[in-house]
């Protein structure tokens, strides 16, 4: 094999589109997904490339130091994509220890391993942090976060991502890391854990549950969808620039209860409901703590660097993502109610 790639998290949302992408593109890649299967690590999301000659599944923690040097030895990877995180705010403000645990131990104990293993041989090497916007704070009406924003995280799950960002950077400058970070604006698209806001509301419309709309619901975010996300990590793994972050953004900036009022509209089409049927269950509930108020992302950086952009626009790319979940609607049965986290049980054991 070329190169030895380890992914973290590879069963994850964003990590499982990444999984995808790198064994059916780079059939010359060992791709070894390291995930530890909590409730929004699904196996099932890799089914069409489980039997790939180049791809292998280790369930493991990134907290467990032993493992992971174990793991390192075993397969001597020349390259780390790091998606592991625990990555929902809702959860880091009730359970902000596992937030630290897992996004910042779990960080350290890569990091000095890779560290450890390259010691002798830094040639062809990269650590690549997938991060978040979220690490930049918060935006007024007008701005765009840069790679150069001052950090100004709000949320125990931001702190932590801005956290592991700090540490990957020492370690690029105190033990010469090559490394690559991108952060990123909200994702979406298929496989989404349905916590997420468009899985959620997709989930809760065709059971005609409420719909929980945090404030007044004017909270903006840039979104992108998630085949885009993967593909421009792929062309920062291969043609960024060492120790720089790059930007990724979807150029699509909308308040949360405009893009609920246009999911309610194409759910009713898709549903053949009476139009306004979906919007009736839009409920207004109490704002979470610190919740920010707008993203927005400027990712020129990488879009003059790279010749990246996003491929689709967001009603596109929603159409696609309910489209989706509307023909998968077993795979979402099976999540909301635990049944997939038997697979691997069934699977590997």
């Amino acid at each position: 094999m070329k190169r030895t790639i380890l992914i973290t998290g590879g069963a994850g949302f964003i990590g499982s589109h990444m999984v995808r992408l790198m064994v059916n593109k780079y059939p010359n890649y060992l791709i070894v997904n390291l995930d530890k299967l909590t409730y929004a690590g699904n196996l099932k999301n890799l089914l069409d490339v489980e039997g790939c000659s180049n791809y292998i599944f280790e369930k493991g923690d990134i907290v467990n130091t032993d493992f992971i040097s174990k793991i390192f030895s075993k397969y001597n990877f020349d390259s780390i994509i790091h998606l592991a995180a625990e990555s929902h705010v809702d959860r880091s403000i009730h359970s902000p220890m596992e937030f630290i645990m897992t996004n910042i131990i779990g960080t350290v104990n890569l990091l000095h391993a890779a560290k450890n293993l390259w010691k002798d041989n830094l040639e062809g090497k990269l650590f690549f942090h997938v991060s978040t916007d979220e690490v930049y704070g918060s935006l007024g009406q007008t701005g765009l976060f840069t790679e150069l924003t001052s950090y100004d995280p709000q949320s125990p799950y931001s702190s932590s991502k801005a956290s592991s960002d700090h540490f990957v950077r020492s370690y690029g400058n105190t033990y010469n890391i090559p490394y690559l970070i991108s952060n990123c604006s909200n994702n979406y698209g298929p496989n989404q854990f349905p916590e997420k806001l468009l899985p959620l509301f997709i989930n809760n419309i065709q059971e005609s549950k409420p719909l929980p709309v945090y404030g007044d619901g004017n909270f903006t975010r840039d979104w992108l969808y998630v085949e885009d996300h993967v593909k421009a990590i792929d062309l920062i793994f291969h043609s960024g620039k060492i120790n720089e972050t790059y930007n990724i953004g979807g150029c699509n900036e909308w308040k949360n209860i405009d893009l609920i009022n246009l999911l309610c509209k194409k759910m009713d089409v898709h549903l053949n409901n009476p139009a306004g049927t979906s919007e009736k269950l839009i409920t207004y509930v109490k704002d979470r703590p610190g919740h920010d108020k707008r993203y927005a992302i400027d990712a020129s950086k990488l879009q003059s660097e790279l010749s990246w952009k996003p491929s689709l626009q967001f009603e596109q790319g929603l159409e696609k993502t309910i489209v989706w979940y509307l023909n998968n609607y077993e795979w979402l049965s099976d999540v909301t109610s635990g049944e997939y986290q038997n697979y691997y049980e069934q699977q590997y054991k």
